[in-house]
């Protein structure tokens, strides 16, 4: 018990001291971790609407694959990441094995499954009377994505509350790419496996309280997000419909 003690007494102390490495390591957390979600956002939602609303052959083995990889093991995506990064390997050449970029190519691999998967779910959660009225209406491609997308924002966002949270929290991937280089690849989850190698288990107790403190606070902000989203939502459905009616019709 004294140890946990000790532990969170250290992550308040570094917190609140100002100690230097611990924010860089903190902020380059989130950097890496928030680009990575921001590319998986770019890739997993245009793939994940793409394959929830067209029906060709394997469409069913796509998906069981995407499915798959929403809980695809780091440890894993590292690894091939790393032959593909290696000096001799077919990505050698960009130079960017134990580089933050490299980190954050791993676990957008990592998050853009999970983003595809939800946003599968998100977009065919939407009844298809609504998608024929929207059509119905005269919409455009672009009008007609549009209008899903604000359909789906909520399950959305817990799209982006998944992926961020499958890579914030993942240091197979981060220490098999990134090397653990301290003041360059040094994140939260490497630098709490290397303190309890040392055995400090004191400082790696205060470094797993401040990744959990990142995360609860990004996760929270999303969830206030969301819930305020929800309130709303209802009460906006018919109006967005309404709208883009009285639109087409002045249009016209």
């Amino acid at each position: 018990m004294d140890l946990i003690v000790n532990g969170v007494r250290e992550a308040l102390i570094s917190l609140f001291g100002g100690d230097p490495e611990v924010y860089q390591v903190t902020f380059l957390t989130l950097k890496i971790s928030g680009l990575a979600t921001l590319i998986s956002l770019f890739l997993g939602i245009p793939a994940g609407v793409f394959l929830a609303l067209r029906n060709f052959p394997g469409r069913g083995f796509i998906i069981s694959l995407v499915n798959t990889g929403m809980g695809l093991p780091p440890v894993v995506v590292g690894l091939w990441v790393s032959i593909l990064l290696w000096r001799y390997g077919p990505l050698g050449f960009l130079g960017l094995m134990y580089t933050p970029a490299a980190m954050v190519i791993a676990q957008a691999v990592i998050a853009t499954p999970i983003v595809t998967g939800f946003t599968i779910a998100a977009v065919q959660q939407i009844k298809p009377q609504l998608r024929l009225q929207i059509l119905a209406l005269g919409a455009s491609r672009r009008q007609y994505m549009w209008l899903l997308m604000r359909e789906a924002r909520l399950p959305l966002l817990a799209a982006v509350i998944a992926g961020f949270g499958g890579v914030v929290s993942e240091v197979g991937a981060s220490m098999m790419v990134g090397g653990n280089v301290k003041g360059y690849t040094r994140v939260l989850t490497t630098a709490t496996v290397m303190e309890v190698s040392k055995g400090n288990f004191a400082a790696a107790i205060a470094l797993s309280v401040i990744l959990l403190l990142l995360a609860y606070g990004v996760t929270l902000l999303l969830t206030l997000l969301q819930q305020q989203g929800e309130t709303t939502a209802s009460g906006h459905r018919g109006n967005r419909l309404l709208n883009f009616m009285g639109k087409r019709q002045k249009s016209r």
